[in-house]
C-alpha cells in the first residue's frame, strides 16, 4: 500500500508538476503514521524525488540562480534554528505538538489550493492590458523583489519544515507573483531548485532527531519512480486546467480534514 501510495503521488507530480508534500504527508497520516515522523521522512522523500528535477531544469537553463540564493538565504537559516530547538525525538509522544503540526498542515493546504486558485486571476489580470494599477505593482516589485524573495524564503522555511508543504505550489504560485515576466519554465524551475537543499536540511534535521522511517521512505522511492514517469507521460496528454482543478479539490478536502480533525 505505501509504494502504491508513492505511485500515486508520483503519478500527481508528473501530471500537474504539484503534489509532492501537500498529498504525500496527508497520505502518511491516514496511515496512522505520527505527524513528526511523516513529515520528517516526506521531507527526505521529497529532496530525494525533486533532485532529478533541479538538474533537468539546470542543464536546460531554467534556474535562476541569484534568486534560489536569496530564497535559500531566508530559509535554511529558520529551518535550520526550527531543527535545533524545537525538532525533537519526544515530539512523537507529544500529543499537543502532533495536533499542532497536524492542524499547521492543514492550514498550510488550504493556503496551498487558494494560491494556487487566484494565482491564475492574477495571471490573467496581468495579461490584459496595461493599466495604472499595474504600472505601480510593477514600480513597486522593482523596488523591493529582492527584500519579497528574502522574505518568501524565511517563509518557506518555517511552512515546509513545521508541515513539509510549501516548497511546491505554493512557493512557485508565490514567485510567479514576483515575476510575472518570467516563463512558467524557469518559476517551476527555480523553485525546485530552492527546494532540493530546503527539503533535505530539514529532512536531516528531522533525521538527526530519529524522526525518519528508513523502510517507509525506501518504498515511497520505489513507488515514485515508475508514477512520474507514467504521470509525465499522460501530462501530456490529458487536459492540465482539469488536472489542476481536481488537484485543488483534493488538497481543499485534505487541509479542512485535518484542520478540524483536532477539534473532535
Amino acid at each position: 500500500m505505501l509504494i502504491f501510495s508513492g505511485a500515486l503521488v508520483g503519478f500527481a507530480i508528473g501530471l500537474t508538476g504539484v503534489g509532492g508534500g501537500s498529498l504525500m504527508t496527508p497520505i502518511l497520516l491516514l496511515f496512522n503514521y505520527p505527524v513528526a515522523v511523516a513529515i520528517g521522512t516526506d521531507l527526505l522523500y521529497a529532496a530525494i524525488t525533486k533532485a532529478s528535477g533541479m538538474y533537468f531544469h539546470h542543464r536546460h537553463g531554467h534556474v535562476d540562480w541569484k534568486t534560489m540564493s536569496l530564497l535559500a538565504l531566508g530559509s535554511i537559516p529558520v529551518s535550520l534554528i526550527i531543527n535545533i530547538f524545537i525538532i525533537d525525538e519526544a515530539l512523537t509522544d507529544n500529543a499537543d505538538f502532533s495536533a499542532f503540526l497536524s492542524s499547521f498542515l492543514g492550514v498550510m493546504l488550504i493556503l496551498t489550493a487558494l494560491v494556487m486558485v487566484f494565482n491564475r486571476l492574477i495571471q490573467r489580470r496581468l495579461e490584459t492590458d496595461e493599466n495604472e494599477t499595474q504600472k505601480k505593482y510593477y514600480k513597486y516589485l522593482r523596488n523591493h523583489r529582492s527584500k519579497l524573495v528574502f522574505l518568501l524564503g524565511i517563509i518557506l522555511g518555517i511552512c515546509v519544515t513545521l508541515s513539509s508543504v510549501g516548497a511546491g505550489a505554493f512557493g512557485a504560485a508565490i514567485l510567479f507573483m514576483l515575476f510575472p515576466s518570467w516563463p512558467t519554465k524557469n518559476v517551476v524551475g527555480t523553485d525546485i531548485a530552492h527546494a532540493v537543499p530546503l527539503t533535505a536540511v530539514a529532512g536531516l534535521g528531522y533525521l538527526l532527531n530519529g524522526l525518519v522511517d528508513f523502510s517507509l521512505l525506501l518504498a515511497l522511492v520505489v513507488g515514485s519512480l515508475p508514477g512520474i514517469y507514467v504521470g509525465t507521460r499522460l501530462g501530456s496528454v490529458l487536459p492540465e486546467k482539469l488536472l489542476r482543478t481536481v488537484l485543488i479539490f483534493v488538497l481543499l478536502w485534505l487541509g479542512i480534514y485535518f484542520s478540524l480533525a483536532q477539534l473532535h
